[in-house]
């Protein structure tokens, strides 16, 4: 049987990727589809307002009682992200979330949600990103503290957070491995008279610039060396097919109710 979803932001960039991918994989299929309030899709069939053809998911303005559909998956904007988040964990649903910006009270709300339900909420669903990660996280320990940290990230011009929630996971990552602590450790951006370059920081750099989809590099530098490592992406399907396979993983294999990684989904951990 096929996992049922429910794709948040429909019509969107991301979820006009999603609804695509999905019809290409017997084991998904997309039942239930959400819009803000006042869209034109509203009360119409995902499928035919996309041109994919019916596909007997309608675009409804929230989660109702007893909808059809095993996995929420929502690459919305914050404040969307936590209330279909919350409706679908109290009717049961697992929850796969790559809405980045959210604020600590946002993403304490969304991991709450995994007292319910299985959840994974990930700042990126790339396979790429997410072997960065790990590799970001293996370089850091190996080298040390010694080595100075930068990370720059790019993305389009409509990009209405920064860092990148991508940013920020290379960042925990880096700061886990060397035993610090992002909150207290991290610089985002400089300007003015700075002064010299403390070691313990892990700093952020964000470009806003034309269709970028998303890069980042993690610089890891000492005197007479540097280590460049860079993640390019050239397609949102990346990014979906991601969140894809682990909503399958989710549905697939029942996961307890609990707070998920796409390292586990992965197999790294």
């Amino acid at each position: 049987m096929p996992v049922n979803l429910c794709i948040a932001g429909v019509a969107g960039r991301m979820g006009q990727r999603l609804l695509a991918l999905a019809q290409e994989d017997p084991g998904l299929k997309v039942t239930y589809s959400l819009e803000h309030s006042g869209h034109a899709w509203i009360g119409k069939d995902a499928g035919e307002a996309s041109n994919l053809g019916k596909l007997g998911a309608p675009v409804a303005r929230s989660i109702c009682p007893n909808c059809a559909f095993d996995v929420l998956v929502d690459f919305t904007i914050a404040e969307a992200a936590v209330g279909n988040a919350e409706a679908a964990a109290a009717q049961g649903k697992a929850l796969v979330i790559g809405t980045t910006g959210l604020n600590d009270e946002q993403k304490a709300q969304i991991k709450a949600c995994a007292k319910k339900v299985p959840v994974i909420h990930a700042g990126n669903f790339s396979t790429g990103v997410n072997t960065l990660v790990k590799a970001a996280a293996l370089v850091a320990k190996t080298l040390g503290p010694e080595y100075e940290v930068e990370i720059v990230e790019a993305h389009h011009d409509q990009k209405v957070d920064a860092p990148s929630g991508t940013a920020l996971m290379l960042g925990e990552a880096v700061a886990g491995a060397l035993g610090k602590d992002l909150k207290k450790d991290a610089i985002y951006g400089r300007e003015g008279m700075t002064g010299k370059r403390p070691k313990h920081e892990i700093a952020f750099h964000a470009l806003r610039m034309a269709d970028v989809i998303g890069e980042h590099t993690v610089y890891f530098a000492i005197g007479g060396e540097r280590i460049e490592l860079t993640h390019r992406a050239s397609s949102r399907d990346t990014f979906a097919r991601g969140a894809l396979r682990a909503a399958k993983w989710l549905a697939q294999d029942k996961k307890a109710p609990g707070f998920y990684s796409m390292a586990q989904v992965l197999g790294f951990e």
